[in-house]
C-alpha cells in the first residue's frame, strides 16, 4: 500500500526520538531546506537535540512511557508546530504500526514503511512464517516445554522487542523456567508484550545484516552487508561494512534472501534484514527491522549515500535509480558509551565533561560538553565512525580517533573499544557473537600506570597562569630547597605521590622520578621528556560545584606504544587531602543501589522476616534501558526491604538489609 506517501514537498519534519538520532535527522533535514521539530520529556529541556531543532515542544514526564512512547502528544505536537512530516528515528515508536497509522490519520507523512509491513514483522514469530514461506532460511523453533538436554543451548527471545530485551542464553534444563519468566517479564516491561519464544542458540555464530531501501515505484536495493558480531549483553558495540571475510557466493545469497523479504512484505523506505551465519557458513533469518539502523552510517560511508535523505524523498514519492552506486572502501563503527564494562557493563550517569574526539572520523552525538548524561534512557554518549580504502586502514584510523579522545566526567567503554580493535581475532576478521564472553575479562584488566598522569597534574595544579604577577609566580619557591612539596593523588583504587621542587626560574624539579624531566609547566599543559621522549600532558580540572570532597582533574596524553615508553592514555584523579574526611558507615549485610534506577521487579513473596540464600535475586533495577538484579550477599534473613515496585532510587540509596545467618 502506498497511501502513507505523498506527492507534495515536505516543509516542516517532527523527530519523533531524542539525542544523537534527532541530531542526526535534524542535520539532513536543514540541509534539505526542512523546518525541524522537536519533542522533549522534563529531563531533556536543554538536551542537544532540543538545541539544534528549530522549535521544541515538551512532553511532561521523565520516564519514556510518560514520554517518547506517547504517540498521541507526539502527533498532538507535531500539528501544534505546523509539522507535515514524522521521523520515528529507532527505537521508541519507530516500529509501532499503530503509531504509524495514526501519523497517517492525522494528514501527516510517516517517514517509514507502509504500516503493514511493519505490523508484519512487528512479532519475529510471525515474521519467520512469512520468511519461511518467501524461501528464506530459518531455524527451527524450539517448544520450551518439550525442550530435552539435546536441545541446549536455548535462546529466548521477546517476539515484540529488539536491542536485547527480554533474551536469554539457557544453557541448564533446571534453569530454564526461571528463565522464560525473567525474560517474558522484561518484555513486558519493555514492549508490553510478554510472549517469548525459543530457538537454537548458534555457538560462536555471525550477526550479519543486510541493509535494504525500496521505494513505492518497486525498486528494492540491497545496499550491501554488516557485521555486528561484537556485542554486549546482545545489544551491538562495534560494526562495520562491508561483513569481511564472506564468501561472495554468501553475500549474494543474503542480498537475494533481504531483496525476498521486503518484497514479500511490500516493504518502502529504509530496513534491516539480520542474519545470523553459523561456523560452517550456513545463514539463518534473524529479523527484520522495519527502520534505520544505528549502525546506518557506515552503509553511507562505503556507499556514498545519504540515507535520511533518501528516507524523506522516498516519503516525497521519488522514485530510486534501478541499481544503487558501487561500494567503496571499508567504514567502522564504535559506539560509546557512559558505561563500565568492568562492573558488569554498569551504567553511568552524570555531568560529561568534555567529550573530543580527534582525527578525520564522523561522530555522531547527542552531547556537548556541560550536558546530563540521566538514568531514563540509553547510556550510548555517541557513534564514531572511521571509513578508509581498506579495512585495516578504516580499524586503525577508528582506534587511533578514540584512543586520542577527551573523555571526561563519565566512566565509559572507550579502552574496551580501543583493545577490541586491536584485539588480533578482530584485527584478523575472526568474528563472532561470544567476542566479549571469551575476551572480556582480559580487555578490562589493569589500567596504565597513572604515575606520569599524577605527576602532570601536579606540576599542573602548581604552576600560576601565564599572566600572574611576579608575586605568584615566585609563591612556590622556598629558599629551603632540601624540603620537595608533595602532592598526592588517587586513581583507579591506588594512590601516587608526587614530590618537587620549585625553582626561581624555569620549571620545578622533580624528586624520585628517574628519567623524568619537567620541560615546561602551566595550568592546563605540562611538557615532560620521559627517557628521552617529549610528551605533552593536558589537564583540566571539573569545577567542584557540590561543596564537598575533593574535584577530579583529567590528565590526557597522545598514547604511545611500543619501546616501554609509559604511557598514561587518559586518566582521572582525585587530589588526597592531607587529613582524610571521616566515611559514613553503612550496616553489615546492606544492599545499596549501584546506579540510579527504578525499581521493576520485587522476589515473589519477599518481606522483612524472609529467608534468603547467597546469590538469589531480590530486586530487579532498570537503568537506561537495562536491567539489573540486586542479589543477597549472604544467606540469611532479610530484616529490612526499603525498595518498593516502581520505586525510583538515587545511587547509594539503601534497598535492603540481610542479616547473614551464624555459623553453627
Amino acid at each position: 500500500m502506498t497511501q502513507h506517501m505523498t506527492q507534495q514537498p515536505l516543509t516542516s519534519l517532527l523527530v519523533a526520538n531524542r539525542g544523537e538520532i534527532a541530531v542526526r535527522v535534524f542535520r539532513t533535514a536543514r540541509a534539505l531546506g526542512l523546518a525541524t521539530v522537536a519533542v522533549h520529556s522534563d529531563p531533556d529541556a536543554d538536551a542537544l537535540h532540543v538545541r539544534e531543532a528549530d522549535a521544541a515542544v515538551r512532553l511532561p514526564g521523565a520516564a519514556p512511557a510518560d514520554t517518547y512512547l506517547r504517540g498521541d502528544l507526539v502527533i498532538k505536537a507535531a500539528l501544534a508546530a505546523g509539522a507535515d512530516a514524522v521521523h520515528p528515528g529507532y527505537g521508541f515508536l519507530s516500529e509501532n504500526a499503530g503509531f504509524a497509522r495514526e501519523v497517517v490519520a492525522a494528514g501527516l507523512t510517516w517517514i517509514g514503511p507502509p504500516p503493514e509491513a511493519i505490523e508484519a514483522m512487528a512479532s519475529k514469530t510471525r515474521a519467520k512464517e512469512l520468511m519461511r514461506a518467501a524461501g528464506v532460511p530459518l531455524l527451527d523453533p524450539v517448544d520450551p516445554a518439550d525442550a530435552t538436554a539435546a536441545d541446549l543451548p536455548l535462546l529466548l527471545k521477546a517476539a515484540a522487542g529488539g536491542g536485547g530485551r527480554g533474551m536469554r542464553v539457557v544453557r541448564d534444563l533446571d534453569t530454564l523456567k526461571e528463565e522464560l519468566e525473567a525474560a517474558s517479564a522484561e518484555a513486558r516491561s519493555a514492549f508490553g508484550d510478554g510472549e517469548v519464544f525459543a530457538e537454537p542458540y548458534v555457538e560462536r555464530g555471525r550477526h550479519v545484516e543486510v541493509q535494504i531501501l525500496a521505494d513505492s515505484h518497486g525498486t528494492v536495493w540491497a545496499l550491501g552487508t554488516r557485521d555486528c558480531s561484537l556485542q554486549r549483553r546482545h545489544q551491538k558495540v562495534i560494526e562495520e561494512a562491508p561483513a569481511p571475510a564472506l564468501p561472495e557466493a554468501l553475500r549474494t545469497s543474503l542480498h537475494e534472501a533481504a531483496v525476498a523479504a521486503a518484497r514479500a512484505v511490500s516493504y518502502q523506505g529504509a530496513g534491516t534484514v539480520e542474519f545470523l551465519v553459523a561456523a560452517d557458513g550456513r545463514p539463518y533469518f534473524l529479523e527484520m527491522n522495519t527502520r534505520l539502523q544505528v549502525e546506518h552510517p557506515v552503509t553511507e560511508a562505503v556507499f556514498g549515500l545519504d540515507l535520511v535523505a533518501l528516507q524523506l524523498r522516498i516519503a516525497e514519492g521519488s522514485a530510486l535509480p534501478l541499481t544503487p552506486p558501487e561500494p567503496a572502501g571499508h567504514a567502522v563503527e564504535a559506539r560509546l558509551y557512559a558505561e563500565d564494562p568492568a562492573q558488569d557493563w554498569r551504567p553511568q550517569t552524570g555531568v560529561l565533561q568534555t567529550l573530543a574526539v580527534p582525527g578525520e572520523v564522523r561522530v555522531d552525538t547527542g552531547f556537548a560538553d556541560g550536558d546530563t548524561v540521566g538514568v531514563h534512557y540509553d547510556p550510548m554518549l555517541a557513534k564514531v565512525v572511521a571509513h578508509a580504502p581498506t579495512r585495516a586502514e578504516a580499524v586503525r584510523a577508528l582506534a587511533h580517533a578514540l584512543a586520542g579522545a577527551r573523555i571526561h566526567g563519565l566512566t565509559t567503554n572507550r579502552e574496551l573499544l580501543v583493545r577490541s580493535l586491536r584485539h588480533p581475532e578482530f584485527a584478523e576478521a575472526r568474528l563472532d557473537t561470544g567476542f566479549y564472553e571469551r575476551h572480556l575479562g582480559a580487555l578490562t584488566e589493569g589500567s596504565p600506570d597513572a604515575t606520569l598522569a599524577a605527576v602532570a597534574a601536579a606540576l599542573a595544579d602548581a604552576a600560576p597562569a601565564p599572566d600572574a604577577p611576579l608575586a605568584a609566580r615566585l609563591g612556590g619557591w622556598r629558599n629551603l630547597r632540601s624540603q620537595p612539596q608533595i602532592r598526592r593523588y588517587s586513581a583507579a583504587g591506588a594512590e601516587y605521590e608526587v614530590r618537587y621542587r620549585p625553582a626561581r626560574s624555569g620549571p620545578p624539579e622533580l624528586v624520585e622520578h628517574p628519567g623524568v624531566r619537567v620541560l615546561a609547566a602551566e595550568p592546563g599543559r605540562v611538557t615532560l621528556e620521559v627517557e628521552g621522549v617529549r610528551r605533552v600532558f593536558h589537564v583540566k580540572h571539573k569545577s567542584n560545584t557540590e561543596g564537598a570532597g575533593a574535584a577530579e582533574i583529567y590528565v590526557d596524553s597522545p598514547p604511545a606504544f611500543g619501546g616501554g615508553t609509559p604511557a598514561p592514555g587518559a586518566h582521572t584523579l582525585t587530589p588526597v587531602p592531607r587529613f582524610a574526611d571521616p566515611q559514613d558507615r553503612t550496616e553489615p549485610g546492606s544492599l545499596l543501589a549501584p546506579m540510579p534506577g527504578t525499581v521493576v521487579r520485587v522476589a515473589e513473596g519477599l518481606a522483612p522476616g524472609s529467608a534468603v540464600t547467597a546469590g538469589q535475586p531480590l530486586l530487579w533495577l532498570e537503568a537506561m534501558k537495562m536491567e539489573h538484579r540486586i542479589v543477597s550477599p549472604a544467606s540469611g534473613t532479610l530484616t529490612a526491604l526499603h525498595a518498593t515496585l516502581g520505586h525510583t532510587v538515587e545511587f547509594g540509596a539503601l534497598l535492603a538489609v540481610v542479616q547473614e545467618e551464624t555459623p553453627a
